[in-house]
Order: structure tokens, then C-alpha cells, then sequence
């Protein structure tokens, strides 16, 4: 049988790196987007490879429109098909409060996290309504958008409040033709994003004061994305699942 193809945007490390690991170990083949790390992109399409997975790596930057169409074409030509997106590509800043937010880091968060989510699944959606045959896709939230993350990261929270209201009418428009729309809203979990916020023990640091007394690992995050692009979930769409520890 033919593997069913996903792509993972942001999938050079952290969830999307796990994401893609897991996945090749469940039967895709994989379309796996970066920017700027190669050696880890690498490193995770050899993972991919040795569980019998296609891979292809695309380097693109998820605030630029024309390089995500160039993705995509690169998709049409290698794999011919797409059956899921995991929409993974995000950042965050350093902690802020909202005074000290200026235009320009505004501005690069939600082109990445809202704009660029947006287009990535506008070009996924036409593929898979071209396909005919339905489709999936996960779209990564977190649950400071329902925290709000106070002195902290506001313009995050906010950008991923925008996903989940994306991830709801995007599932309506769409559930006339098979696909499934659904995001995850990780919590505290051990991944790189920390340090590129300038807090590199905060899961450590907070871990403790989750209900369940600990941080997350991105393997448990990508457990749940899998759960929801599969079969299993076949009744699931425009939802949000929380993977928080009971935070």
C-alpha cells in the first residue's frame, strides 16, 4: 500500500522533530519544513529514513508567501500527493510585557504563527480537495492562549488564541469534503523554546506547579497529534486538545 504523505512544517526539532519521528514509525512518508537548521533536519529526516519513510526536507520561511508556494510545488513534484499537515512553525520572544512589544516583533509573530499557518493550510486544503479523498489537519496552539501569558509572552498567547479560532471555522468550511481540522494546545513542555525565550530552565522551573507535578515531553505532545491525524479519530474535527498536565 501506498504511505499516506505528511507534512510537518518546523520540524528541525522539539515537537515537530518528534512529530516526524513518530510518524515515520507509524507508516508516512514525510515532507519535513525548516528554516534555518539544517543539521537538525537532517539529523531527523535520517531518523525518518531508517523507519522506512520517504523524506523529503523543505527549507522554508513561514513569513514569506512566495517560499511556502515553493514548498508546496516541491511536494507536487516529489510525493505527487498530500494527505495531512501537522501546521508546527512558530515562535516566540523573549519576556515582555506589552508596553515593550514594538511593531517589528509583533509583526514577525503573527506572520509566522497566524499568517503563515493560514497559507499553509490554504495550499494543503487545495490539494486535498483536489485529491478528492479527504485529508487531516493539526494545527499547534498552546494554552497560553487561553492563560493569556501576563508579563510574559501576550503577543504569543494571542497569535495562538487566533489558531484556535482559525482551527474552528477552518474545520466547518471544510468538513463537506472529508478533511478534518483539529489543533493540540501543549503546556509546559521540555523543548528548545525556552531558551529562544530567554528562559531555558522554565519547564524546569514550573514543571513542579503543574496538577500532575510535572513538565510534558514532545513525545507526548506527538502521541496526541498522532492520535488526532488518525483513523481513531475519524469522528474529531474543529477541536482543541489540551496536553497540559491538567494546567
Amino acid at each position: 500500500m501506498t504511505r499516506p504523505v505528511l507534512l510537518i512544517t518546523g520540524a528541525s526539532a522539539g515537537i515537530g522533530a518528534a512529530t516526524a519521528r513518530l510518524a515515520a514509525e507509524r507508516g508516512y512518508d514525510l515532507a519535513l519544513g525548516y528554516l534555518s537548521d539544517r543539521d537538525g533536519a537532517e539529523d531527523v529526516a535520517a531518523a525518518c529514513r531508517a523507519q522506512g519513510a520517504r523524506v523529503l526536507l523543505l527549507r522554508a520561511d513561514m513569513a514569506d508567501p512566495d517560499e511556502i508556494e515553493e514548498m508546496f510545488d516541491r511536494i507536487d513534484t516529489g510525493f505527487g500527493q498530500l494527505d495531512a499537515l501537522v501546521n508546527n512553525a512558530g515562535v516566540v520572544d523573549v519576556a515582555s510585557t506589552v508596553t515593550g512589544m514594538d511593531h517589528a516583533r509583533l509583526r514577525r509573530m503573527f506572520d509566522i504563527n497566524v499568517i503563515g499557518a493560514f497559507l499553509v493550510a490554504k495550499q494543503a486544503v487545495l490539494r486535498m480537495q483536489r485529491q478528492g479523498d479527504g485529508g487531516v489537519i493539526v494545527n499547534l496552539s498552546s494554552a497560553a492562549a487561553r492563560l493569556g501569558s501576563a508579563n510574559l509572552f501576550v503577543d504569543y498567547a494571542a497569535s495562538k488564541a487566533a489558531v484556535d479560532t482559525f482551527t474552528k471555522g477552518l474545520a466547518e468550511e471544510v468538513a463537506p469534503d472529508g478533511i478534518r481540522v483539529n489543533a493540540v494546545r501543549p503546556g509546559i513542555i521540555e523543548t528548545e523554546i525556552h531558551a529562544k525565550a530567554g528562559q531555558p530552565d522554565r519547564a524546569g522551573r514550573l514543571g513542579p506547579g503543574v496538577p500532575m507535578g510535572r513538565s510534558g515531553s514532545a513525545e507526548e505532545v506527538a502521541e496526541a497529534i498522532l492520535f488526532l491525524l488518525s483513523d481513531r479519530a475519524s469522528y474529531i474535527t474543529g477541536t482543541t486538545l489540551d496536553v497540559t498536565g491538567g494546567r
